[in-house]
């Protein structure tokens, strides 16, 4: 089910189409995206764009939805590329994309799921690949002729219990973002070590500046998950270390301690604002604030440095990983934007062919350098930005960690960002974890229950 490449010139006119279609989509929090079958028209901003999908000599056109949290411009113009790419090959498929933000894009997906009138594809995240695999509202994937084009990395996530529910379009990473202008006005450096990252950070501190722009999201958790988990990654039975997580022989809570103790250490000497922390949100207000060049760090995704350039700012900056230990820095990635097809889907032939296409190596590499993340192919590549480069070589020295691991039986994503909010709210380390406690054990007998009914 391979494709052929389009031409400059059609791929030209596509992006020019793909911008006016995503000037809406910048100013709005939750934007639909729709790109049609056989042609296209334009229309002012904030009109709706109608597609002809009526059909080929051949038949009826099949129609497809695709669902997804992609909503920036760039993303949204390498997935309409790709949607385009497809119905040259399958001219009697119709596509469609709609792009909503997370995370209220979940809340529409679990209403749209709960209600059948889930979409043919649609990204999804650990937790949902846990709650939905489960229970047959996944299709399997593992007839794809494009899985053995991933990389081990990737298989070691997506295979996990035996079915695929999921192909991940991207390996995302996390990271520090530095402000090298200020750094030196200060006669600072960027920090390799935990130690060097408290000397800047009290630094700053002692001149009157929080050092780091941290959102209420996905900052500070990833800090817990790199401080605490890198051990498991550096011995040769990770899988098994994380086994006993699940299995409750070894504690998920008091293991993650030392990066809550770590978070704690960062609101105590006031390296965070709590209470601007709590207000921001990810990837759009730290971006303003960092953006403003009064701040040297921001703790966010590297996907976020093209949305960072667009607020134009005044400084160079790139992005590290976290100096979070005595010995150095620890990285934290993501197999993500995972893409699944539902269970219940009357076109799963034909999503199966789209997800296909999604996945071969030069079709997706446009959708990764959107997103400035690594491929999860075997090609390994970088998406190309010079600002992300530093983290380019903790994806194989030995340095890194999943931050939402699929043989993790528990959705530490969503659980360590609760655990957060009470600590940004006020509450202390041994709060978050007892929180982390009560959370696992929710779980555990949540499932249990599933497991009897």
């Amino acid at each position: 089910m391979r494709g052929n490449s389009k031409g400059k010139n059609m791929k030209r006119q596509r992006r020019s189409f793909a911008n006016i279609l995503t000037t809406a989509l910048a100013a709005a929090l939750s934007t639909i995206l729709t790109v049609g079958a056989m042609c296209g028209c334009t229309a002012d901003q904030g009109e709706n764009i109608v597609f002809d999908s009526t059909g080929t000599d051949d038949g009826p056109m099949i129609p497809l939805t695709f669902f997804g949290y992609k909503y920036e411009a760039l993303n949204v113009m390498a997935i309409e590329d790709a949607l385009h790419g497809f119905m040259d090959v399958y001219p009697h498929i119709s596509i469609s994309y709609d792009g909503i933000k997370s995370p209220e894009y979940f809340e529409v997906l679990d209403k749209r799921l709960d209600t059948g009138n889930g979409d043919d594809i649609f990204m999804v995240d650990h937790e949902h690949v846990l709650n939905l695999g489960g229970s047959g509202r996944l299709a399997d994937l593992s007839g794809i002729s494009t899985l053995d084009d991933f990389s081990d990395l990737a298989k070691s996530q997506m295979t996990v219990d035996g079915t695929i529910h999921y192909l991940p379009t991207s390996i995302s990473a996390f990271g520090l973002y530095c402000n090298l202008d200020l750094l030196k006005e200060h006669g600072q450096k960027v920090p390799e070590n935990l130690t060097e990252f408290e000397d800047v950070c009290n630094y700053f501190v002692s001149r009157g500046i929080t050092p780091i722009v941290a959102n209420n999201d996905i900052s500070l958790k990833t800090i817990v998950i790199a401080k605490s988990l890198l051990p498991c990654y550096q011995t040769q039975d990770t899988v098994s270390r994380l086994a006993r997580f699940n299995s409750g022989e070894t504690s998920l809570a008091e293991a993650l301690r030392p990066g809550f103790e770590l978070v704690q250490q960062m609101l105590d000497l006031g390296w965070v604002d709590r209470q601007e922390a709590l207000a921001t949100t990810k990837t759009k207000d730290d971006l303003v604030l960092f953006s403003s060049g009064k701040q040297p760090f921001m703790l966010t995704g590297a996907w976020a440095v093209t949305r960072l350039r667009e607020l134009d700012p005044s400084f160079r900056f790139e992005v590290h990983p976290y100096p979070v230990m005595d010995d150095g820095c620890v990285l934290v990635i993501n197999v993500d934007t995972r893409v699944s097809i539902n269970g219940d889907s009357p076109h799963q032939k034909e999503a199966m062919e789209f997800v296909e296409y999604l996945t071969q190596s030069e079709v997706l590499w446009e959708f990764v350098d959107s997103q400035s993340s690594f491929s999860p192919l075997k090609e390994n590549r970088l998406a190309e930005d010079a600002a992300i480069q530093p983290i380019g070589p903790y994806l194989t020295n030995g340095r890194s960690v999943i931050g939402s691991d699929d043989n993790l039986k528990f959705p530490i994503w969503d659980m360590s960002r609760q655990c957060i909010r009470t600590m940004l709210e006020g509450g202390s380390a041994d709060l978050a974890v007892s929180h982390m406690e009560g959370l696992t054990e929710a779980w555990n007998n949540e499932k249990q229950g599933d497991d009897a009914s």
